[in-house]
C-alpha cells in the first residue's frame, strides 16, 4: 500500500535520488541543471514549503511540495511540484500525490491550487492534471527552454476548491 507522509531530514538521500535525474534532464522543472546536491535539497525543503513523500514498504516512490503560490494577498492559492521515481513511473504515484495535495490543501486554508509552469511537452502531466480538475488558464509562449529541443510553451494550470 502506498502511504504519503511529511518528509523528514532522514529522507533527504532518497528524495535526492528521485530529484537529481529530473533536474539534470531539464525538461520539466525550471531550475538550473547543475544544482549541487545541497542546492537541490535546499530548494525542495525550503522554509516556504511543506514537503511530502510517497512510499511503499519503506521505499520512496515520489515526493512533492506544497507552498503558497504568492505571498500576502495571494497566499490562499497553493502551488505544488511533484516528482515520481523513474523506477515507479506508470504506477499512478503522481496521481496519488496530486490527489493527496488536493485533499489536504483546503485543510491548510488554501482555496485553490495553481501550477505556474507546466511544460507543454510534458503531455502525460498535462493530461493527468486536467483529469484531476485543473484547467489551462494561460499559455506562456516559448517560456521554457529544453536543451536540444528549443523553446516550448508552458501552461499555467488552475483549480479552485469547493469550500462551501
Amino acid at each position: 500500500m502506498i502511504a504519503i507522509r511529511v518528509a523528514e531530514q532522514r529522507d533527504y538521500a532518497a528524495i535526492l535520488e528521485i530529484l537529481k535525474p529530473v533536474i539534470r534532464a531539464g525538461d520539466t522543472y525550471a531550475l538550473p541543471h547543475d544544482l549541487s546536491d545541497k542546492e537541490i535539497i535546499d530548494y525542495w525543503f525550503s522554509a516556504d514549503k511543506e514537503t511530502y513523500l510517497a512510499e511503499e514498504n519503506g521505499t520512496v516512490l515520489g515526493t512533492y511540495y506544497m507552498r503558497p503560490n504568492q505571498r500576502g494577498a495571494g497566499d490562499h492559492v497553493c502551488n505544488c511540484g511533484y516528482v515520481t521515481s523513474e523506477k515507479a513511473r506508470g504506477r499512478g504515484i503522481a496521481r496519488r500525490m496530486c490527489e493527496h495535495s488536493i485533499d489536504i490543501a483546503p485543510e491548510k486554508g488554501f482555496r485553490a491550487m495553481q501550477y505556474n509552469c507546466v511544460v507543454s511537452t510534458n503531455v502525460g502531466a498535462v493530461r493527468l492534471w486536467e483529469r484531476l480538475g485543473f484547467h489551462i488558464v494561460g499559455t506562456l509562449p516559448g517560456a521554457f527552454h529544453i536543451h536540444g529541443v528549443g523553446d516550448v510553451d508552458a501552461y499555467v494550470m488552475y483549480q479552485s476548491f469547493d469550500t462551501a
